[in-house]
Protein backbone atom coordinates (compact mmCIF):
# COMPACT_ATOMS: atom_id res chain seq x y z
CA UNK A 1 0.00 0.00 0.00
CA UNK A 2 0.97 3.55 -0.64
CA UNK A 3 2.81 5.56 2.16
CA UNK A 4 2.27 9.44 2.12
CA UNK A 5 5.07 11.28 3.32
CA UNK A 6 3.82 14.72 3.45
CA UNK A 7 0.48 16.60 2.32
CA UNK A 8 0.51 16.89 -0.87
CA UNK A 9 -1.38 19.19 -3.33
CA UNK A 10 -2.18 18.47 -6.84
CA UNK A 11 -4.83 19.00 -9.74
CA UNK A 12 -8.42 16.43 -10.79
CA UNK A 13 -6.59 15.29 -14.41
CA UNK A 14 -3.71 17.04 -16.40
CA UNK A 15 -3.14 21.21 -14.94
CA UNK A 16 -4.66 23.45 -18.15
CA UNK A 17 -1.86 25.01 -18.78
CA UNK A 18 0.05 22.06 -19.41
CA UNK A 19 1.66 22.55 -23.09
CA UNK A 20 0.61 19.58 -25.44
CA UNK A 21 -2.33 18.14 -22.81
CA UNK A 22 -1.43 14.36 -22.42
CA UNK A 23 -0.79 12.62 -19.12
CA UNK A 24 2.94 12.26 -19.37
CA UNK A 25 3.23 16.06 -19.97
CA UNK A 26 0.75 16.48 -17.17
CA UNK A 27 2.98 14.87 -15.02
CA UNK A 28 6.34 16.70 -15.90
CA UNK A 29 3.91 19.84 -16.00
CA UNK A 30 2.24 19.37 -12.09
CA UNK A 31 5.93 19.32 -10.81
CA UNK A 32 7.51 21.90 -13.17
CA UNK A 33 4.05 24.49 -11.58
CA UNK A 34 5.31 23.24 -7.86
CA UNK A 35 2.53 21.10 -6.77
CA UNK A 36 3.31 17.17 -6.09
CA UNK A 37 -0.28 15.00 -7.04
CA UNK A 38 -2.53 14.65 -10.12
CA UNK A 39 -5.55 12.66 -10.51
CA UNK A 40 -5.75 10.67 -13.44
CA UNK A 41 -9.85 11.33 -14.57
CA UNK A 42 -10.94 8.14 -15.71
CA UNK A 43 -14.40 9.52 -15.33
CA UNK A 44 -15.82 8.79 -18.43
CA UNK A 45 -13.74 5.87 -19.33
CA UNK A 46 -10.19 4.14 -19.03
CA UNK A 47 -8.52 6.56 -21.17
CA UNK A 48 -4.76 4.72 -20.38
CA UNK A 49 -3.67 1.14 -21.95
CA UNK A 50 -2.09 -1.51 -20.20
CA UNK A 51 0.72 -0.85 -22.85
CA UNK A 52 1.33 2.52 -21.82
CA UNK A 53 0.65 2.22 -18.29
CA UNK A 54 4.51 1.62 -17.27
CA UNK A 55 5.32 5.02 -18.83
CA UNK A 56 2.87 7.05 -16.64
CA UNK A 57 4.16 4.79 -13.52
CA UNK A 58 7.52 5.74 -14.37
CA UNK A 59 6.92 9.06 -14.75
CA UNK A 60 5.73 9.71 -11.46
CA UNK A 61 8.62 8.43 -9.89
CA UNK A 62 10.52 10.51 -11.76
CA UNK A 63 8.83 13.93 -11.14
CA UNK A 64 8.10 13.05 -7.75
CA UNK A 65 4.23 13.23 -8.55
CA UNK A 66 2.11 11.01 -6.41
CA UNK A 67 -1.08 9.87 -8.66
CA UNK A 68 -4.43 8.84 -7.44
CA UNK A 69 -7.08 8.33 -10.05
CA UNK A 70 -10.96 8.79 -10.48
CA UNK A 71 -13.51 6.17 -11.92
CA UNK A 72 -16.15 6.40 -13.97
CA UNK A 73 -19.14 8.51 -13.45
CA UNK A 74 -21.33 5.57 -14.94
CA UNK A 75 -21.46 3.85 -11.13
CA UNK A 76 -24.74 2.77 -9.08
CA UNK A 77 -24.06 -0.11 -7.11
CA UNK A 78 -27.77 -0.45 -5.81
CA UNK A 79 -29.55 -0.70 -8.93
CA UNK A 80 -30.59 -3.74 -11.51
CA UNK A 81 -28.36 -6.87 -11.83
CA UNK A 82 -27.06 -5.20 -15.31
CA UNK A 83 -25.92 -2.05 -13.89
CA UNK A 84 -24.79 -3.14 -10.79
CA UNK A 85 -22.61 -5.50 -12.68
CA UNK A 86 -21.53 -3.46 -15.41
CA UNK A 87 -20.30 -0.85 -12.30
CA UNK A 88 -17.99 -3.64 -10.52
CA UNK A 89 -16.75 -4.01 -13.96
CA UNK A 90 -15.89 -0.38 -14.46
CA UNK A 91 -14.26 0.12 -10.75
CA UNK A 92 -12.54 -3.05 -11.28
CA UNK A 93 -10.96 -1.74 -14.74
CA UNK A 94 -10.63 1.82 -13.50
CA UNK A 95 -8.89 0.40 -10.57
CA UNK A 96 -6.49 -2.00 -12.31
CA UNK A 97 -4.95 0.46 -15.13
CA UNK A 98 -4.51 2.63 -12.06
CA UNK A 99 -2.46 0.19 -9.74
CA UNK A 100 -0.23 -0.50 -13.28
CA UNK A 101 0.00 3.33 -13.23
CA UNK A 102 1.18 3.15 -9.83
CA UNK A 103 -1.43 5.07 -8.45
CA UNK A 104 -2.16 4.76 -4.99
CA UNK A 105 -6.03 4.80 -4.79
CA UNK A 106 -9.67 4.96 -6.62
CA UNK A 107 -12.66 7.17 -5.76
CA UNK A 108 -15.76 6.71 -7.16
CA UNK A 109 -19.11 7.28 -6.39
CA UNK A 110 -20.64 4.44 -5.20
CA UNK A 111 -24.27 4.57 -5.41
CA UNK A 112 -27.88 6.20 -5.61
CA UNK A 113 -30.61 5.47 -2.62
CA UNK A 114 -33.15 5.30 -4.84
CA UNK A 115 -35.18 5.83 -2.19
CA UNK A 116 -34.27 1.95 -0.35
CA UNK A 117 -33.49 1.28 3.30
CA UNK A 118 -29.86 3.18 3.69
CA UNK A 119 -29.11 -0.35 5.56
CA UNK A 120 -30.03 -2.24 2.62
CA UNK A 121 -27.95 0.06 0.28
CA UNK A 122 -24.96 -0.17 2.74
CA UNK A 123 -24.78 -4.29 2.18
CA UNK A 124 -25.14 -3.70 -1.38
CA UNK A 125 -21.81 -1.43 -1.58
CA UNK A 126 -20.06 -3.53 0.77
CA UNK A 127 -20.98 -6.89 -0.88
CA UNK A 128 -19.70 -5.34 -4.38
CA UNK A 129 -16.58 -3.95 -3.27
CA UNK A 130 -16.25 -7.33 -1.52
CA UNK A 131 -15.84 -9.04 -5.00
CA UNK A 132 -13.87 -6.37 -6.82
CA UNK A 133 -11.09 -6.64 -3.85
CA UNK A 134 -10.88 -10.11 -4.01
CA UNK A 135 -10.36 -9.61 -7.67
CA UNK A 136 -7.50 -7.22 -8.04
CA UNK A 137 -5.88 -9.35 -4.87
CA UNK A 138 -6.10 -12.26 -7.00
CA UNK A 139 -3.82 -10.33 -9.62
CA UNK A 140 -1.59 -8.38 -6.79
CA UNK A 141 -3.15 -4.81 -6.85
CA UNK A 142 -3.03 -3.27 -3.60
CA UNK A 143 -4.73 -0.26 -4.47
CA UNK A 144 -6.67 1.54 -1.92
CA UNK A 145 -10.04 1.77 -2.87
CA UNK A 146 -12.41 4.78 -1.67
CA UNK A 147 -15.57 5.48 -2.05
CA UNK A 148 -16.53 9.35 -2.33
CA UNK A 149 -18.57 11.53 0.38
CA UNK A 150 -21.10 12.88 -2.29
CA UNK A 151 -22.74 16.68 -2.41
CA UNK A 152 -26.19 15.00 -2.54
CA UNK A 153 -28.58 13.25 0.15
CA UNK A 154 -30.18 11.23 -2.61
CA UNK A 155 -26.62 9.84 -3.17
CA UNK A 156 -25.14 7.13 -0.74
CA UNK A 157 -21.78 8.57 0.50
CA UNK A 158 -22.24 9.82 4.14
CA UNK A 159 -19.11 9.98 5.91
CA UNK A 160 -20.18 7.87 8.25
CA UNK A 161 -21.15 5.10 6.76
CA UNK A 162 -17.96 5.08 4.02
CA UNK A 163 -15.90 5.45 7.59
CA UNK A 164 -17.61 2.28 8.70
CA UNK A 165 -17.10 0.17 5.52
CA UNK A 166 -13.46 1.21 5.50
CA UNK A 167 -13.62 -0.91 9.31
CA UNK A 168 -15.09 -3.64 7.63
CA UNK A 169 -13.17 -4.05 4.46
CA UNK A 170 -9.71 -4.76 4.01
CA UNK A 171 -8.38 -2.46 1.38
CA UNK A 172 -11.26 0.35 1.75
CA UNK A 173 -10.51 4.08 3.31
CA UNK A 174 -13.34 6.86 2.54
CA UNK A 175 -11.85 10.03 -0.33
CA UNK A 176 -13.25 12.72 1.85
CA UNK A 177 -14.48 15.74 -0.37
CA UNK A 178 -15.01 18.36 2.10
CA UNK A 179 -17.02 20.55 -0.30
CA UNK A 180 -19.56 17.78 -1.05
CA UNK A 181 -19.83 17.23 2.54
CA UNK A 182 -20.47 21.08 3.01
CA UNK A 183 -23.00 20.98 0.12
CA UNK A 184 -24.94 17.59 1.08
CA UNK A 185 -25.49 19.72 4.61
CA UNK A 186 -26.83 22.52 2.92
CA UNK A 187 -24.56 24.71 4.18
CA UNK A 188 -23.09 23.04 7.17
CA UNK A 189 -20.01 21.29 7.69
CA UNK A 190 -17.89 24.97 7.00
CA UNK A 191 -16.12 25.81 10.50
CA UNK A 192 -13.03 24.69 12.21
CA UNK A 193 -15.00 23.02 15.03
CA UNK A 194 -16.53 21.03 12.47
CA UNK A 195 -13.60 20.36 10.24
CA UNK A 196 -11.76 19.16 13.23
CA UNK A 197 -14.89 17.05 14.28
CA UNK A 198 -14.84 15.30 10.75
CA UNK A 199 -10.95 14.46 10.90
CA UNK A 200 -11.67 13.33 14.87
CA UNK A 201 -14.24 10.65 13.43
CA UNK A 202 -11.79 9.26 10.97
CA UNK A 203 -9.04 9.04 13.77
CA UNK A 204 -11.65 7.39 15.99
CA UNK A 205 -12.62 4.92 13.33
CA UNK A 206 -9.39 4.15 11.57
CA UNK A 207 -6.74 5.49 13.89
CA UNK A 208 -3.61 7.33 12.80
CA UNK A 209 -2.98 5.46 9.35
CA UNK A 210 -5.97 7.08 7.66
CA UNK A 211 -4.75 10.42 9.05
CA UNK A 212 -1.36 9.80 7.77
CA UNK A 213 -2.43 8.57 4.02
CA UNK A 214 -5.59 11.07 3.27
CA UNK A 215 -7.03 11.28 -0.58
CA UNK A 216 -9.03 14.88 -0.12
CA UNK A 217 -10.90 16.53 -2.51
CA UNK A 218 -11.72 20.24 -2.33
CA UNK A 219 -13.42 23.12 -4.67
CA UNK A 220 -15.36 26.02 -4.41
CA UNK A 221 -19.27 24.48 -4.60
CA UNK A 222 -22.74 25.94 -5.15
CA UNK A 223 -25.37 24.49 -3.60
CA UNK A 224 -29.32 24.26 -2.47
CA UNK A 225 -31.36 23.07 0.24
CA UNK A 226 -31.15 19.56 -2.28
CA UNK A 227 -27.29 19.60 -1.97
CA UNK A 228 -24.57 20.18 -4.37
CA UNK A 229 -25.29 21.71 -8.18
CA UNK A 230 -21.76 22.57 -9.66
CA UNK A 231 -18.06 23.39 -8.72
CA UNK A 232 -16.97 26.96 -8.41
CA UNK A 233 -13.36 28.49 -8.07
CA UNK A 234 -12.58 28.93 -3.91
CA UNK A 235 -12.29 32.49 -4.14
CA UNK A 236 -16.10 32.26 -6.26
CA UNK A 237 -17.43 30.25 -2.91
CA UNK A 238 -18.42 30.34 0.66
CA UNK A 239 -16.07 27.31 1.25
CA UNK A 240 -14.42 28.48 4.47
CA UNK A 241 -11.11 26.95 3.16
CA UNK A 242 -8.77 28.88 5.17
CA UNK A 243 -10.12 27.06 8.29
CA UNK A 244 -9.73 23.71 6.56
CA UNK A 245 -6.33 24.04 6.38
CA UNK A 246 -5.71 25.06 9.55
CA UNK A 247 -7.56 21.83 10.60
CA UNK A 248 -5.43 19.84 8.41
CA UNK A 249 -2.68 21.64 9.90
CA UNK A 250 -3.70 21.04 13.48
CA UNK A 251 -4.42 17.31 12.92
CA UNK A 252 -0.80 16.84 11.23
CA UNK A 253 -2.32 14.99 8.19
CA UNK A 254 -0.49 13.49 5.23
CA UNK A 255 -2.10 12.19 1.65
CA UNK A 256 -3.14 13.63 -1.23
CA UNK A 257 -5.01 16.98 -1.64
CA UNK A 258 -6.62 17.19 -5.11
CA UNK A 259 -8.04 20.41 -6.42
CA UNK A 260 -11.23 19.67 -8.66
CA UNK A 261 -12.11 24.04 -8.68
CA UNK A 262 -12.91 24.62 -12.41
CA UNK A 263 -9.63 26.48 -12.22
CA UNK A 264 -7.90 23.27 -11.00
CA UNK A 265 -4.20 24.05 -10.58
CA UNK A 266 -4.90 28.05 -9.68
CA UNK A 267 -6.93 26.63 -6.49
CA UNK A 268 -4.66 23.41 -5.38
CA UNK A 269 -1.85 26.15 -5.81
CA UNK A 270 -4.07 28.60 -3.49
CA UNK A 271 -4.26 25.70 -0.94
CA UNK A 272 -0.85 25.06 -1.10
CA UNK A 273 0.60 28.68 -0.37
CA UNK A 274 -1.93 29.04 2.38
CA UNK A 275 -0.78 25.66 4.00
CA UNK A 276 2.83 26.54 4.05
CA UNK A 277 2.55 29.73 5.71
CA UNK A 278 3.97 29.10 8.73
Amino acid sequence: MQVMDKLRFGTAGIPLSTPIRNTLNGIAHVRRINLEAMELEFVRQVNLSEEVAPLVKKAAREHDVALTCHGQYFINLNSSPETILASKKRIYDAARIASLCGAGSITFHAAYYMNANAEVVYQKVKAALTEIISALQAEGHSIWIRPETTGKATQWGHLKEILRLSQELEQVLPTIDFSHLHARSGGKNNTLEEFRQMLLDVERALGRTALDNMHIHVSGIEYTDKGERNHLNLLESDLNYSDLIRAWKEFNIKGVVISESPNIEGDALLMKEEYEKS
